[in-house]
């Protein structure tokens, strides 16, 4: 029986994927619920695990943008398993990948390809254009020339000089990467983007975690980072100021009674922004877990596309990475997105005398459209309030009964 496996529908809003990667290759006998490949969409990159055991037979190269509900290989069920094989699918993905890297030869299951072979419609396209296919750099399998490497390829104007020890390397952006850049160029365009700065006294949630972190971590099994504080402190000042937890559609704007916290987190596929749902109603325990939670999942490869839907406002750590200070861009449609930075000490005035105390600039970029300066300014300096005096404004004065422990 031949079992047709088509590609499935990663969310509603998504019309096509690209095969980002193989890992099998054309005549392999494939385990069911082995991951035969990885597909981007311009969500997330997904796994493709095998519908059924038996020889595969593909039918799209890496780089194709198929539909949903495309077929994208045929599985020989009735094939029987070869005698031998015995490795896991873990084991069989390091194989797969060692023969691909054997770029000297190109050889796979007996079928050689060299490198920059183009496809019989990439042929058709470059010979249109008088375009030698050593000009151009294929993002198919083993280096091959795809058709729309072809539609995308330009003459050459001239060669750079050929310099001993310099090189150049091309790589084709995943649809999850080009997702992002297009997203940010909108966000650009058509939003009234300002950024509003200030600068916040970290020493009192210095002083909080460095007498409760053990304990919070030994109850709860989670840190007590700084994210549940800022997570609290957006959210008292959203209420406040429930403008920035708005939108625009249209010619309307959309408010929301609850928050869905939107934190922007480095994956190995990208930057993936998760969503803390109903933040609103978390406790510091329920935050720290719930980031712990996304985290993990984004790291590992298997956050979906739900989990990084709806958000309402973003909370982005640029400090992580060592970022003095930064203008945010906003998630669209969101309307307002909060940059935290490194936490560096310096000299303040404090009732006339200079101390040095760990100090954060945070900055707040918003759609003016529907966000003033009023708003703006506002809600930064609640979250300032509420980050300077976090027992009283975050905790109502029950440090213990905040924290649960």
């Amino acid at each position: 029986m031949i079992l047709e496996m088509k590609v499935p529908s990663p969310g509603e809003s998504i019309t096509e994927v690209e095969i980002a990667e193989w890992m099998v290759q054309d005549g392999d006998y494939v385990e069911k619920d082995q991951t035969i490949a990885e597909v981007d969409s311009d969500k997330a990159t997904l796994d493709l695990p095998a519908e059924a055991s038996g020889t595969i037979t593909l039918k799209a190269e890496e780089g194709d943008a198929v539909a949903v509900g495309e077929v994208v290989c045929l599985i020989d069920t009735a094939a029987e398993k070869p005698a031998g094989i015995s490795e896991s699918n873990d084991e069989k993905k390091v194989e797969t990948s060692k023969v691909k890297e054997d770029v000297s030869t190109n050889v796979v299951e007996n079928k050689t390809y060299a490198t920059g072979t183009p496809s019989p419609a990439a042929s058709k396209i470059l010979a249109e254009k008088s375009i030698e296919a050593a000009q151009v750099n294929g993002s198919g399998r083993d280096g091959r020339i795809t058709k729309e490497d072809a539609v995308k390829a330009v003459p050459s104007m001239g060669q750079s000089v050929n310099v001993d020890g310099r090189g150049t390397s091309r790589s084709k952006m995943s649809m999850l990467r080009r997702k992002v850049a297009e997203r940010l160029v909108e966000a650009k365009n058509t939003t009234a983007m300002l950024t509003t700065f200030n600068e916040v006294d970290m020493s009192p949630i210095f002083a909080l975690r460095k007498e409760y972190k053990e304990t919070f971590k030994e109850k709860h099994g989670v840190s007590l980072g700084f994210m549940s504080f800022f997570t609290r402190a957006v959210v008292r000042a959203l209420q406040m100021y429930p403008a920035v937890n708005s939108m625009i559609d249209g010619k309307e704007m959309l408010s929301y009674d609850f928050v869905d916290i939107s934190i922007a987190v480095s994956g190995p596929k990208g930057l993936m922004v998760p969503v803390i749902r109903n933040a609103e109603g978390l406790s510091f325990k329920g935050i720290e877990t719930e980031v712990k939670r996304l985290a993990i999942r984004a790291r590992d490869g298997k956050i979906t596309v739900d989990e990084m839907t709806g958000g309402t406002f973003t909370i982005s750590n640029g400090g992580v990475f060592g970022s003095m200070l930064s203008t945010p861009i906003i998630n669209p449609p969101q309307s307002g997105i909060l940059g935290m930075h490194n936490i560096v000490e310096r000299p303040i005035a404090i009732e006339g005398k200079v101390e040095i105390r760990p100090i954060m600039f945070v900055a707040l970029s918003y759609d003016h459209r529907i966000i003033d300066g009023r708003e703006s300014v506002g809600f930064l300096v609640a979250v300032k309030e509420a980050l300077e005096n976090p027992e009283e404004l975050l905790m109502d004065n029950n440090i213990k009964k905040a924290l649960e422990l």
